[in-house]
């Protein structure tokens, strides 16, 4: 199976995987030695392709108009369309959020009596110091949710 003495070649278990190894050897060695590649066969000259890609130095920075170059990219493509409700895969999420919450309040109907006094007992009562704190919790985050949105009509939207 592996007979090369002269080579530092690995073991392999699969006589494949050694011919697909010595394959790229042969093209890294022939594009090494700057060899004609039209003798090779289609395999040998994708090898010697990614053998010369990856002795190609990579470039230090990016251009010096990279900035330009890519608003003008951006500018030269198509504007997207926005996504409209209409769409097949939209309905189908619609149609299964219905059919969850259908089920919720059916579960809910049916076996609410058995399990829902368990809830109601880690409420804090009405004139529990943390009924307060929580209610205080509930005004300061409700306040700046609306304050952040009057802020944005007021800016307008933002793409």
């Amino acid at each position: 199976m592996n007979q090369h003495t002269d080579d530092p070649i690995p073991a392999f278990d699969d006589d494949a995987h050694e011919r697909e190894w010595l394959a790229q050897e042969r093209a890294m060695r022939r594009e090494r030695l700057q060899l004609d590649p039209a003798s090779d066969d289609a395999r040998g000259r994708r090898y010697c392709l990614l053998a010369r890609a990856l002795r190609e130095p990579l470039p230090e920075a990016l251009p010096a108009d990279f900035a330009q170059q890519l608003a003008a990219r951006v500018a030269a493509a198509p504007a997207r369309q926005p996504v409209t409700g209409g769409s097949f895969e939209s309905a189908l999420t619609l149609a299964l959020a219905i059919a969850l919450a259908i089920a919720a309040v059916a579960v809910v109907a049916m076996y609410g009596r058995a399990w829902l006094p368990s809830f109601v007992t880690l409420l804090p009562t009405p004139h529990a110091p943390a009924t307060r704190w929580l209610l205080t919790l509930a005004g300061c985050l409700g306040a700046s949710w609306l304050l952040g949105r009057w802020q944005q009509h007021i800016d307008g939207p933002t793409a």
